[in-house]
């Protein structure tokens, strides 16, 4: 079990809420307990949002500062990515945090519709969040729902708008996007190789598809996301006690491919990032 993978912990979003899983951290000390909890049993990434008092999503730099201090404190050499996703906030409030210099945030490199609204990312917002994370060294995350969001993510590294090398997050399973289809995810994992041979990739599945894109992203080389933000229950009969048991399940899964969940200085160096 030599090769090294990658696991992301999504710990809050900005959908699921206490009815729905009494796991789901919502306050910036819930979601702190919660990364480490997870950080313990393997992940070496966390996916932030933060939330209003009141469980609605935020993109309050004060509560990113409050997270990104505690994980940084609690969990030494954790990758920290912050969401700059669209249900958190309008127009460049989705990167108003971004100069508190993260290790890594998400970035979308396109529209596409989710099961009750556009998630809208127009080019011109594309571009400025991009000379953001440029701006104050901050590494994209790519989210690819859809396959053109990966030629774009290319175009912008070959023009120097994304600084390279890329990392894409292929995400499958959200309703009216891309579903969890096997082809479509070694056609995605092939064309990023194709356009972006020193790229990296991760497999993210939403709800029951969760550990599918897992192993799916296992089997073609890739790393794992995992967390109460996409998938709350850790069988259709029973609810995840924390992130960690999701954490847990991941580590089994790289397990039975014969490969192990990364440290976070590996993880790290896999991602071309500077050490903590």
């Amino acid at each position: 079990m030599s090769q090294p993978t990658i696991i992301t912990v999504a710990i809050t979003g900005s959908l699921p809420k206490k009815a729905d899983n009494r796991a789901v951290p919502i306050t910036v000390a819930e979601q702190i307990e919660s990364t480490h909890e997870a950080f313990e049993a393997g992940a070496s990434l966390v996916h932030c949002h933060v939330r209003n008092d009141d469980e609605t999503p935020s993109s309050d730099p004060e509560k990113f500062a409050r997270l990104m201090e505690g994980v940084r404190k609690h969990c030494p050499g954790m990758i920290v990515q912050f969401s700059t996703g669209g249900r958190s906030g309008n127009g460049r409030e989705r990167g108003g945090m971004l100069s508190l210099k993260p290790d890594m945030a998400s970035l979308s490199t396109g529209s596409v519709n989710f099961p009750t609204r556009v998630y809208e990312n127009a080019p011109d917002l594309v571009d400025w969040l991009a000379e953001e994370m440029l701006r104050y060294g901050v590494k994209p995350e790519i989210e690819a729902f859809d396959l053109s969001m990966i030629f774009q993510a290319a175009t912008m590294t070959k023009d120097g708008r994304i600084a390279g090398p890329l990392h894409v997050q292929f995400v499958m399973g959200v309703k009216n996007a891309m579903p969890a289809d096997r082809d479509s995810f070694a056609f995605f994992a092939k064309t990023l190789n194709r356009l972006a041979p020193d790229a990296t990739f991760t497999g993210a599945g939403i709800g029951r598809h969760q550990t599918t894109l897992i192993d799916w992203s296992l089997e073609e080389g890739g790393h794992c996301r995992t967390g109460l933000e996409d998938n709350v229950r850790l069988s259709r009969d029973e609810l995840a006690p924390s992130n960690a048991a999701l954490v847990r399940l991941a580590v089994e899964r790289c397990e039975a491919h014969g490969r192990r969940a990364a440290t976070p200085d590996e993880a790290r160096r896999i991602l071309s990032l500077a050490a903590a």
